[in-house]
């Protein structure tokens, strides 16, 4: 069996006119995402890959590579709310520099982002069984869905895993740094 069929990478959307966004649907999505190789899975909502909006619950592990992407050619917006979990939302300049990083967790001031269809972006899932909405402009098409830059490995590539931990640590210096700022603005003095 291939590991396609064995795994696949989204779950095909329910049948009907309403269809009931349930605990027991996202919970049994979650725990085949911890078995699947890419660390992820997706439940579509919309029927069809022709579908003018694109709808989908994004269940994710830590570990999971998400390439850094934009969608920009054809022209798409996305909008990301996470429902359960921790996640960091990255922005990249046109050259891979980390422009900005945003931390998205349910329950928070901060729970997604809407995305213009030039920003290269990614987003790395920090606790286990996060779980993502995403509603992004459609059809989809596999050829031109997103634009990847020449400096992101391509997923299941050797490179990967190196990019993704390289990414980690750039964040983490990101934040350390941003952190010292603050202090050091402070005087040095604990939080309060």
């Amino acid at each position: 069996m291939s590991e396609e069929k064995s795994h696949p990478t989204a779950l095909e959307a329910p049948s009907g006119d309403v269809v009931p966004l349930t605990l027991s649907m996202v919970g049994k999505l979650l725990a085949q995402s911890q078995h699947s190789p890419r660390k992820r899975l997706l439940q579509k909502l919309h029927k069809s890959h022709d579908a003018s909006v694109h709808r989908m619950f994004n269940a994710m592990q830590p570990g999971t590579y998400v390439m850094p992407h934009r969608h920009l050619e054809p022209a798409k917006n996305e909008t990301i709310l996470v429902m359960a979990g921790s996640m960091l939302f990255i922005e990249f300049t046109d050259d891979g520099e980390i422009a900005d990083q945003i931390l998205l967790q349910p329950g928070t001031e901060t729970f997604g982002v809407d995305v213009a269809p030039h920003v290269y972006h990614t987003y790395l899932p920090l606790k286990a069984d996060t779980l993502v909405f995403e509603c992004k402009t459609g059809p989809y098409r596999e050829e031109s869905d997103k634009n990847v830059p020449g400096w992101a490995p391509r997923e299941g590539t050797p490179e990967a895993s190196d990019y993704l931990l390289d990414l980690l640590k750039r964040v983490a210096a990101k934040a350390n740094a941003e952190a010292e700022a603050v202090k050091a603005e402070r005087g040095g003095e604990p939080d309060q």
